[in-house]
């Protein structure tokens, strides 16, 4: 996994130092769209050459924000025109297997409705989730102008913090991959408990289902 990251950061330094903040726009769609390109590889060298001097940090963290906006979009738009009609087939179908149901969808569906604001706003700063959650969105058909306003709040703060840590470490840039990893790992531990959580609950209700059938 290292060397992959490693050649994966020589790809990103070379279109960025190729092209600038186009580079930096291109590379941050592509991480949207596939997750394997970790933000924490594009902006933190941004901002090492801001410290250098060779780029300007507005301009940098704007290329960064309009490349995690536009692939925000592609996402959302994937989600509405094939999100539901293949998701809910199979709630239907197989939910039973994972302790699911099309009851799950529909809360899950009414949650984003009545909060889906702050659930993109705090989604876009959470790593795993960030461009995962243009999915629902798009499935929910949440108003594209609620949908770019806090998308692209979130995308900027995101962006200004991976390309400030780089321009504070410099030569040192790399770095910012290392706390990334760890709130990273600390996202996956929450995730865990609660889905632990779920399972326990969702066992338990249909254990008491069934008690209640064998009177």
């Amino acid at each position: 996994m290292g060397r992959i990251l490693e050649q994966l950061g020589l790809w990103i330094e070379s279109i960025i130092l190729a092209i600038g903040y186009p580079g930096i726009t291109l590379v941050m769609l592509a991480e949207n769209l596939f997750p394997p390109i970790p933000s924490e590889l594009v902006m933190p060298f941004a901002g090492f050459l801001v410290g250098r001097g060779e780029m300007n940090l507005f301009l940098a963290i704007g290329a960064g924000t309009l490349g995690s906006v536009l692939g925000a979009i592609v996402l959302y738009y994937i989600g509405m025109l094939a999100g539901e009609p293949l998701v809910r087939p199979f709630f239907r179908n197989y939910g039973r297997f994972f302790l699911l149901s099309e009851q799950d969808l529909d809360k899950a569906l009414h949650a984003f409705t009545t909060h889906g604001d702050v659930i993109v706003l705090g989604g876009r700063v959470v790593p795993i989730i960030r461009s995962l959650i243009s999915l629902p969105a798009g499935m929910n058909r949440m108003p594209m102008g609620r949908f770019l306003l806090f998308t692209t709040i979130g995308s900027t703060i995101w962006t200004s913090l991976l390309t400030i840590g780089g321009v504070i470490l410099g030569a040192n840039w790399e770095f910012v991959i290392e706390i990334v990893d760890q709130y990273q790992k600390l996202v996956l531990v929450v995730l865990a408990i609660i889905a632990v959580v779920f399972v326990v609950q969702r066992l338990r209700g249909l254990r008491g289902m069934a008690f209640s059938r064998s009177e």
